[in-house]
């Protein structure tokens, strides 16, 4: 896989899934010799009220990269944070992507529910169906591995 990983987008949604995407993504990126972009997208209400202020969400998002930046220090693979406001959480992600000239985006796919999918949409499908470069998508390892 070795420059497909080169520099490579992770996106990542809280806390728990920056650990379980970390346990899958750096052991593979390290490897290759790669580096990380860790991806937090805000997603916006296109005009609709924000259930959360800015603020908060920049704190949220500061949480969330320090379980990545810590796991990297662990691993000696160099990241990198971006925090991005939203329609749409996987346009927000390409662009990151096209912005830091990333050679993939790589994910484990979240638990979730199916009705609820339908609702609110399937990010991990969109990041798929909608691709602009490789989307790597790795099974989420034990924790208790």
């Amino acid at each position: 896989m070795g420059d497909l990983l080169e520099t490579v987008v992770v996106p990542v949604a809280s806390e728990a899934d920056a650990e379980t995407t970390m346990r899958a993504v750096l052991p593979r990126v390290g490897e290759a010799g790669g580096s990380i972009i860790a991806v937090h997208v805000v997603e916006k209400g296109g005009g609709a009220m924000d259930k959360a202020g800015v603020e908060q969400r920049e704190l949220y998002a500061e949480d969330v990269f320090a379980v990545v930046e810590d796991a990297c220090a662990d691993a000696g693979v160099a990241c990198e944070t971006d925090l991005r406001f939203d329609e749409d959480v996987a346009d927000g992600i390409f662009a990151a992507a096209r912005d830091h000239g990333a050679s993939a985006v790589a994910f484990t796919p979240r638990e979730s529910n199916r009705w609820l999918d339908l609702l609110t949409g399937d990010n991990a499908r969109d990041l798929v169906k909608r691709a602009e470069l490789p989307v790597v998508v790795l099974p989420a390892e034990d924790a208790d591995e």
